[in-house]
Order: C-alpha cells, then sequence, then structure tokens
C-alpha cells in the first residue's frame, strides 16, 4: 500500500508531471504565469478542482454507466469550476481580475478530466485524493517555477502583487533585485512562456537522463565476494 501510495506521488510530483511529461493544461499554463503570485493562485485552483474531481468520480465510478461517463465527470468539474470561481471572486477578487477568464476555464483543462478518467474512474477514493493532490502539486510547481523565472527576467522581481493573494500586510513581501532594470519585455510575452517551459523541461530531461545513468552505473557495478578475501 505505501509503495502505491509513493509512486502515485512520484508520478503526480515528477515522472508524469502533467505540465512537463503529459504537456497537458499549457493554455492557461503559459497564458497567466508572467508573474509568481499569478502561477500560485490558478495552481491553488487547479489543484482544489483536481482533488475534488477526482474524489467525487471515484466515489461515483460505479454508478455511472460507462456510456455517459464523460457528461458525467465534465458535469462535476464545472460544478467544482463554478464554486472555485465564486469563492475566488468572494474572497479575492483583485486576483481573480487579473486571473481573467483562465479560472472559468479550468473546466478544459485536459489534465483534469483526464485524470479523473484515466485514475479515479478505477482507483479507490484515497488513491484518487492522493493522485488528485499529487498532479495539482506537481502542475502548481510548473506554474510557480514559469512565474518566478519569466517575472524575474521580466520586471527584475518577485512576489509581486503578492498583497492579491495574501492581503495588505503583504505588500512588504515584493524583492526587488535591481531599482534601475528596466526589464525584459520578451520574457513577459507569449514567447517567453514558450522559451520558459522549453527551459524547464530540458532541465527535467537532464536530471532524468543523469539518473538513469546513475542506476545503469549502479547495476553494473561488480559486486565484490565476501569469500574472496
Amino acid at each position: 500500500m505505501t509503495d502505491k501510495i509513493s509512486q502515485i506521488a512520484r508520478d503526480g510530483l515528477w515522472n508524469n508531471n502533467p505540465a512537463l511529461v503529459q504537456l497537458l493544461g499549457l493554455c492557461p499554463l503559459l497564458a497567466v504565469t508572467a508573474t509568481v503570485i499569478n502561477g500560485l493562485g490558478l495552481g491553488i485552483a487547479t489543484t482544489l478542482v483536481l482533488i475534488g474531481s477526482n474524489v467525487i468520480v471515484s466515489m461515483i465510478r460505479n454508478l455511472v454507466r460507462s456510456e455517459i461517463r464523460i457528461p458525467v465527470f465534465v458535469l462535476v468539474i464545472a460544478s467544482l469550476v463554478t464554486t472555485v470561481e465564486m469563492v475566488t471572486n468572494a474572497y479575492f477578487y483583485s486576483l481573480s481580475k487579473s486571473l481573467g477568464v483562465f479560472i472559468p476555464l479550468i473546466v478544459t483543462n485536459c489534465a483534469i478530466i483526464g485524470r479523473a478518467e484515466s485514475f479515479a474512474s478505477k482507483h479507490s477514493v484515497r488513491h484518487s485524493f492522493i493522485d488528485g493532490l499529487t498532479m495539482g502539486l506537481g502542475f502548481t510547481a510548473v506554474l510557480v517555477t514559469l512565474g518566478a523565472l519569466r517575472e524575474l527576467v521580466g520586471h527584475g522581481t518577485l512576489l509581486a502583487d503578492a498583497h492579491l493573494m495574501f492581503g495588505e500586510a503583504a505588500r512588504d513581501l515584493t524583492i526587488t533585485f535591481s531599482e534601475d532594470y528596466s526589464g525584459f519585455l520578451l520574457a513577459i510575452l507569449p514567447p517567453g512562456a514558450f522559451i520558459g517551459l522549453g527551459l524547464i523541461i530540458a532541465v527535467k530531461n537532464v536530471i532524468d537522463r543523469r539518473r538513469a545513468q546513475t542506476a545503469i552505473a549502479i547495476n553494473l557495478a561488480p559486486v565484490s565476494d565476501p569469500q574472496a578475501h
């Protein structure tokens, strides 16, 4: 059981990351990640929907006929997205305005319907919850990383507009690296998002390749015979 949970967590966070491996949900990922806060806000919203949809789909998987499962899954996801959107508008209005249409568009995120169909509809509530949580955290990590990269290069800051999520007291959290830095426009434009995501994927591929080479080297290393001494 523990090995199963560990494997689900590794898949969501790294091995099968929805943004870096499955390449799903790229439209909002590339569109809103001009800052760390935008990326974090959308990531949290997506994670909540992923968890909720996975759990509900797992609970009703034996009650829904296979012919209508996709419409039912979409209805569940749309209901959860509407709830998240209403809560965001009520308590984080400025952030919701900054994210624009991309919170409602979570409904169309292929990663969510994909996990409902390929995982939650075939596994227990416990495993589905963990899958939704780790897939969401993996997606959020990419959003925040890309947002940090673009904000740093594009504006020379980190955590700008933190007050949109954490309140007025968070205005002092903004880190400005240079008052004289005029910014790099390409980083905050759509091409900059593609370039940044490509760099992150390249780094992941390099890490995976080196890990694989290390594992092969360990497996091929000669094992000393204790009776030979």
